[in-house]
């Protein structure tokens, strides 16, 4: 299995799981953190911009995975590609946001 599947594959599952929280905040009209705002990444972005950030990490996500090589989440190789990237964008986007939301509790000790 060539490594550039891989490598596609493991930002196929780290932009699926980045459209979950951008999705959900916009759809319950909640403003959220996004690269579009000021500053990228700690403003707020407007509920609107949130799911058309998330779709546009949906889209990205399905082309990578779905229409790169010959994924199957049988094969174990390519479920923890994709697996490793969802799980490292979720543990990066725990610690960045749980600075503006109160969920680092390391900080707090």
């Amino acid at each position: 299995m060539p490594w550039l599947d891989l490598l596609a594959w493991f930002f196929g599952g780290a932009c699926l799981a980045n459209a979950v929280p951008h999705v959900i905040s916009g759809m319950m009209g909640r403003p959220f953190q996004s690269p579009f705002a000021k500053p990228p990444g700690q403003g707020l972005s407007s509920s609107t911009v949130n799911v058309v950030w998330g779709f546009a990490n949906i889209l990205i996500g399905y082309g990578l995975v779905c229409h790169v090589g010959a994924f199957t989440f049988a094969d174990v190789s390519d479920a923890a590609a994709f697996g490793a990237g969802a799980l490292l964008i979720a543990l990066f986007s725990a610690r960045h946001f749980g600075r503006f939301h109160g969920g680092n509790m390391s900080e707090r000790l």
